[in-house]
C-alpha cells in the first residue's frame, strides 16, 4: 500500500507529454527516488535500427565517468603473470581449466568475464553457459586482451556494456539516486554519446527516436533528445 502511494505521488510531479531537460529531468528523477535503497537510475534509448541485420547491430562498451556505483564482480581466465596481474587489479575469480570447472558447476557470481586471447579456447567450450547471460568474453568489447589488469580496472571503475535488444532499444544503469545531479548528467552524455557514435552503418532516418531516464521504482520520463544530442556534441 504504502508503495503504491508513493508511486502515484511520484506520478503526480511527472508531466506524460513533456520532453524534459537533461538537468530538470535528473532532478525530477533523484526527487522521486524515495525507495528505502539507493535505487539505480536507468535509461532506455529507442534507436531507428533493426538488429536483426548485421549492418544495424548497435553493441560495445563505455566507461562512465562517475562510475555506476555498483559493485561489479570479474572472473579472469588468465595463467602465470596474467593471472597475478588480474588478482592485483582485484578480480574476484582468477583460474583456466579450474575456473572453467566451477562455471559449469553452476558457479556464476560474477558480473564481468575477461579472458586472455590463449584461453579463449578453453572459454569457448563455455558459450552455452556464457553467452544466453552476456558474459562471453569479446575483443570488440575489450574482454579480450592481455592487458588483464587495465580490463579488471575498467570493469570496477565503471565501464558498462550495451547492446541493443531485438527491439531496436538499449538499457543501462547510469549510476544512483545518491549521486550528485552533475554526476548523473555527466554519465547520461558519456552514455548516450557512445551511442550516437556506435550509429551503425545501415541505419537509415533517425537514429536516436526516444530516450527516458526513471529510477528503479520511480516514475519514467521524456528526454528532449535534440537538446541532448546537441549537448553531447557541443
Amino acid at each position: 500500500m504504502m508503495a503504491g502511494k508513493r508511486l502515484k505521488k511520484a506520478n503526480a510531479t511527472v508531466d506524460r507529454n513533456k520532453f524534459y531537460a537533461l538537468d530538470e529531468a535528473v532532478q525530477s528523477v533523484k526527487g522521486n527516488a524515495t525507495a528505502k535503497f539507493d535505487e539505480t537510475v536507468e535509461i532506455a534509448m529507442n534507436l531507428g535500427i533493426d538488429p536483426r541485420h548485421a549492418d544495424q547491430m548497435v553493441r560495445g562498451m563505455v566507461q562512465l565517468p562517475n562510475g555506476t556505483g555498483k559493485t561489479v564482480r570479474v572472473a579472469v581466465f588468465a595463467r602465470g603473470a596474467k593471472a597475478d596481474e588480474a588478482l592485483a587489479a582485484g578480480a574476484e575469480l582468477v583460474g583456466a581449466e579450474d575456473l572453467a570447472e566451477k562455471i559449469q558447476a553452476g558457479e556464476m557470481n560474477f558480473d564481468r568475464c575477461i579472458a586472455t586471447p590463449d584461453l579463449m579456447a578453453l572459454v569457448g567450450r563455455l558459450g552455452k553457459v556464457l553467452g544466453p547471460r552476456g558474459l562471453m568474453p569479446n575483443p570488440k568489447l575489450g574482454t579480450v586482451t592481455m592487458n588483464v589488469g587495465e580490463a579488471v580496472k575498467s570493469a570496477k571503475g565503471g565501464s558498462v556494456e550495451f547492446r541493443a535488444e531485438k527491439t531496436g532499444i538499449v538499457h543501462a544503469g547510469v549510476g544512483k539516486a545518491s549521486f550528485s545531479q552533475e554526476a548523473l548528467a555527466e554519465n547520461i552524455k558519456a552514455f548516450v554519446g557512445a551511442i550516437n557514435r556506435a550509429k551503425p552503418t545501415g541505419a537509415k532516418g533517425t537514429y536516436i527516436e526516444k530516450v527516458s531516464l526513471s529510477s528503479s521504482m520511480g516514475p519514467g520520463l521524456k528526454l528532449d533528445v535534440a537538446a541532448l544530442v546537441a549537448s553531447i556534441s557541443a
